[in-house]
Protein backbone atom coordinates (compact mmCIF):
# COMPACT_ATOMS: atom_id res chain seq x y z
CA UNK A 1 0.00 0.00 0.00
CA UNK A 2 1.30 3.35 -1.02
CA UNK A 3 2.25 5.30 2.17
CA UNK A 4 0.79 8.92 2.63
CA UNK A 5 4.25 10.61 2.79
CA UNK A 6 5.31 8.92 -1.02
CA UNK A 7 1.99 10.84 -2.07
CA UNK A 8 3.60 14.44 -0.62
CA UNK A 9 5.70 16.53 -2.61
CA UNK A 10 9.37 17.20 -1.50
CA UNK A 11 11.30 20.81 -2.17
CA UNK A 12 14.68 20.97 -0.17
CA UNK A 13 17.22 23.46 -1.64
CA UNK A 14 19.66 23.25 -0.30
CA UNK A 15 19.85 19.62 0.90
CA UNK A 16 22.53 18.14 3.54
CA UNK A 17 23.94 15.32 2.54
CA UNK A 18 26.61 13.16 4.36
CA UNK A 19 29.25 11.13 2.24
CA UNK A 20 31.33 9.90 5.06
CA UNK A 21 33.47 11.84 6.81
CA UNK A 22 32.39 15.15 3.93
CA UNK A 23 29.42 17.14 3.80
CA UNK A 24 27.74 17.76 0.09
CA UNK A 25 25.08 20.07 -0.75
CA UNK A 26 22.35 19.18 -3.23
CA UNK A 27 18.60 20.44 -4.89
CA UNK A 28 15.70 17.93 -4.03
CA UNK A 29 12.54 18.24 -5.70
CA UNK A 30 10.08 15.50 -5.76
CA UNK A 31 6.49 16.08 -7.24
CA UNK A 32 3.21 14.80 -4.91
CA UNK A 33 2.87 10.93 -6.36
CA UNK A 34 6.44 10.80 -8.18
CA UNK A 35 7.13 7.39 -10.17
CA UNK A 36 10.65 7.54 -9.47
CA UNK A 37 13.36 9.73 -8.78
CA UNK A 38 16.60 11.02 -10.79
CA UNK A 39 19.89 11.97 -9.48
CA UNK A 40 22.24 13.72 -11.56
CA UNK A 41 25.95 13.07 -12.25
CA UNK A 42 27.44 16.50 -13.36
CA UNK A 43 30.26 16.92 -15.45
CA UNK A 44 33.95 17.99 -13.98
CA UNK A 45 33.63 21.97 -13.23
CA UNK A 46 30.16 21.86 -13.11
CA UNK A 47 27.64 22.06 -9.88
CA UNK A 48 23.85 21.42 -9.13
CA UNK A 49 23.39 24.75 -10.26
CA UNK A 50 23.87 24.06 -13.71
CA UNK A 51 21.54 26.10 -16.31
CA UNK A 52 21.52 22.99 -18.78
CA UNK A 53 21.26 19.91 -16.25
CA UNK A 54 18.31 22.08 -13.95
CA UNK A 55 16.26 22.51 -17.65
CA UNK A 56 16.60 19.12 -17.98
CA UNK A 57 15.51 18.12 -14.43
CA UNK A 58 12.34 20.62 -14.70
CA UNK A 59 11.59 18.78 -17.19
CA UNK A 60 11.46 15.33 -15.70
CA UNK A 61 9.55 16.78 -12.89
CA UNK A 62 6.79 17.93 -15.44
CA UNK A 63 6.93 14.33 -16.10
CA UNK A 64 6.30 12.70 -12.95
CA UNK A 65 9.48 11.97 -11.41
CA UNK A 66 11.83 13.28 -8.57
CA UNK A 67 15.33 14.73 -9.31
CA UNK A 68 18.34 15.00 -7.07
CA UNK A 69 20.59 17.82 -8.23
CA UNK A 70 23.68 16.63 -5.71
CA UNK A 71 27.19 18.52 -5.67
CA UNK A 72 29.37 15.62 -5.87
CA UNK A 73 32.76 17.44 -4.43
CA UNK A 74 33.53 19.62 -1.82
CA UNK A 75 34.11 23.52 -2.96
CA UNK A 76 37.84 22.60 -1.57
CA UNK A 77 37.97 19.28 -3.74
CA UNK A 78 36.11 20.47 -6.88
CA UNK A 79 39.35 23.08 -6.97
CA UNK A 80 41.51 20.16 -7.37
CA UNK A 81 42.62 18.88 -10.55
CA UNK A 82 43.19 15.98 -9.74
CA UNK A 83 40.18 15.21 -7.34
CA UNK A 84 37.76 16.57 -9.79
CA UNK A 85 38.72 14.47 -13.22
CA UNK A 86 39.23 11.05 -10.37
CA UNK A 87 35.93 8.76 -11.65
CA UNK A 88 36.28 6.57 -9.05
CA UNK A 89 36.00 9.14 -6.43
CA UNK A 90 33.53 10.73 -8.12
CA UNK A 91 31.40 6.71 -8.34
CA UNK A 92 32.01 6.30 -4.65
CA UNK A 93 30.79 9.86 -3.84
CA UNK A 94 27.42 9.47 -6.46
CA UNK A 95 26.83 5.34 -4.65
CA UNK A 96 27.25 7.45 -1.25
CA UNK A 97 24.66 9.96 -2.20
CA UNK A 98 22.53 7.20 -3.52
CA UNK A 99 22.78 5.20 -0.38
CA UNK A 100 21.71 8.34 1.69
CA UNK A 101 18.82 9.29 -0.72
CA UNK A 102 17.46 5.98 0.00
CA UNK A 103 18.20 5.54 4.26
CA UNK A 104 16.70 9.52 4.19
CA UNK A 105 13.86 8.88 2.17
CA UNK A 106 12.72 5.74 1.98
CA UNK A 107 9.19 5.79 1.08
CA UNK A 108 10.36 7.73 -2.18
CA UNK A 109 12.99 6.91 -3.04
CA UNK A 110 12.77 4.01 -5.82
CA UNK A 111 12.77 3.70 -8.02
CA UNK A 112 16.13 5.42 -9.19
CA UNK A 113 18.11 6.78 -12.51
CA UNK A 114 20.87 8.27 -12.85
CA UNK A 115 21.19 10.95 -15.36
CA UNK A 116 25.07 11.87 -16.19
CA UNK A 117 26.46 14.56 -18.47
CA UNK A 118 30.36 14.63 -19.11
CA UNK A 119 32.43 13.21 -16.58
CA UNK A 120 29.28 12.52 -14.57
CA UNK A 121 28.09 10.21 -16.89
CA UNK A 122 31.62 7.60 -16.54
CA UNK A 123 30.72 7.68 -12.81
CA UNK A 124 27.00 7.25 -13.13
CA UNK A 125 27.67 3.68 -15.02
CA UNK A 126 30.40 2.65 -12.88
CA UNK A 127 28.29 3.50 -9.98
CA UNK A 128 25.18 1.80 -12.17
CA UNK A 129 27.51 -1.21 -12.27
CA UNK A 130 28.05 -1.91 -8.69
CA UNK A 131 24.29 -1.02 -7.73
CA UNK A 132 22.89 -3.51 -9.94
CA UNK A 133 19.16 -3.87 -9.86
CA UNK A 134 19.29 -0.94 -7.50
CA UNK A 135 19.34 1.66 -10.34
CA UNK A 136 16.17 1.29 -12.73
CA UNK A 137 17.62 3.40 -15.76
CA UNK A 138 20.90 5.34 -16.77
CA UNK A 139 20.74 8.45 -19.62
CA UNK A 140 24.01 9.88 -20.77
CA UNK A 141 24.10 13.77 -22.11
CA UNK A 142 27.31 14.41 -23.95
CA UNK A 143 28.76 11.61 -21.91
CA UNK A 144 32.20 10.07 -21.44
CA UNK A 145 31.31 6.55 -20.87
CA UNK A 146 34.44 5.45 -22.54
CA UNK A 147 36.41 6.29 -18.97
CA UNK A 148 34.07 3.55 -17.63
CA UNK A 149 35.75 1.08 -20.21
CA UNK A 150 36.72 -1.86 -17.78
CA UNK A 151 32.84 -1.83 -16.42
CA UNK A 152 30.90 -1.19 -19.04
CA UNK A 153 30.25 -5.19 -19.94
CA UNK A 154 29.22 -5.14 -16.11
CA UNK A 155 26.25 -2.62 -16.71
CA UNK A 156 22.65 -4.09 -16.38
CA UNK A 157 20.39 -0.65 -15.91
CA UNK A 158 18.80 0.47 -19.09
CA UNK A 159 20.72 2.69 -20.45
CA UNK A 160 20.08 6.07 -22.86
CA UNK A 161 23.43 7.61 -24.99
CA UNK A 162 22.71 11.02 -26.00
CA UNK A 163 25.38 12.67 -28.39
CA UNK A 164 25.19 16.09 -30.23
CA UNK A 165 26.03 15.23 -33.97
CA UNK A 166 28.79 17.53 -33.99
CA UNK A 167 30.69 16.93 -30.93
CA UNK A 168 33.48 15.25 -32.19
CA UNK A 169 35.25 13.06 -31.02
CA UNK A 170 32.76 12.51 -27.65
CA UNK A 171 30.41 11.19 -30.57
CA UNK A 172 33.40 8.33 -31.53
CA UNK A 173 34.08 7.16 -27.97
CA UNK A 174 29.91 6.77 -27.42
CA UNK A 175 29.38 4.72 -30.48
CA UNK A 176 32.61 2.23 -29.05
CA UNK A 177 31.31 1.96 -25.24
CA UNK A 178 27.70 1.50 -26.75
CA UNK A 179 28.71 -1.50 -28.39
CA UNK A 180 30.31 -2.74 -25.26
CA UNK A 181 27.47 -2.10 -23.18
CA UNK A 182 25.23 -5.24 -22.44
CA UNK A 183 22.40 -4.12 -20.92
CA UNK A 184 19.24 -2.87 -22.86
CA UNK A 185 20.35 0.04 -24.29
CA UNK A 186 19.72 3.14 -27.01
CA UNK A 187 22.05 5.34 -29.11
CA UNK A 188 20.99 8.66 -29.68
CA UNK A 189 22.46 11.54 -31.90
CA UNK A 190 20.82 15.34 -31.81
CA UNK A 191 21.60 16.47 -35.17
CA UNK A 192 24.01 19.07 -35.16
CA UNK A 193 24.77 19.62 -31.65
CA UNK A 194 27.66 20.50 -29.90
CA UNK A 195 29.14 19.48 -26.78
CA UNK A 196 26.49 21.73 -24.45
CA UNK A 197 23.96 21.19 -26.55
CA UNK A 198 23.63 24.73 -26.97
CA UNK A 199 21.75 25.03 -30.08
CA UNK A 200 17.87 26.08 -30.71
CA UNK A 201 16.01 22.80 -29.88
CA UNK A 202 19.02 20.48 -29.06
CA UNK A 203 18.51 20.38 -24.74
CA UNK A 204 14.70 20.34 -25.10
CA UNK A 205 15.12 17.19 -27.02
CA UNK A 206 17.54 15.73 -25.07
CA UNK A 207 15.02 16.47 -21.73
CA UNK A 208 12.17 14.97 -24.23
CA UNK A 209 14.12 11.71 -24.74
CA UNK A 210 15.60 11.66 -21.07
CA UNK A 211 12.08 11.97 -19.89
CA UNK A 212 10.49 9.27 -22.08
CA UNK A 213 13.61 6.92 -21.15
CA UNK A 214 12.71 7.14 -17.64
CA UNK A 215 9.18 6.54 -18.34
CA UNK A 216 9.80 3.56 -19.41
CA UNK A 217 12.34 1.74 -17.74
CA UNK A 218 11.27 2.96 -14.09
CA UNK A 219 7.91 1.82 -14.48
CA UNK A 220 8.35 -1.49 -14.23
CA UNK A 221 11.62 -0.98 -11.84
CA UNK A 222 11.33 -2.86 -8.69
CA UNK A 223 12.63 -1.65 -5.67
CA UNK A 224 16.10 -3.52 -4.44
Amino acid sequence: MESERSRQPISLDPVTIEVGRAVVEGSLEIPAGARGTILFAHGSGSSRFSPRNRFVAERLRSSGLGTLLADLLTQDEDADPETRFDIDFLTDRLERVTHWFRDTFPDVAVPIGYFGASTGAAAALRAAAELGPAIGAVVSRGGRPDLAWEILHRVSSPTLLIVGGADHPVLEWNRRAYERLPALKQFAIVPGATHLFEEPGALEEVARQAAAWFERFLAGAKRP
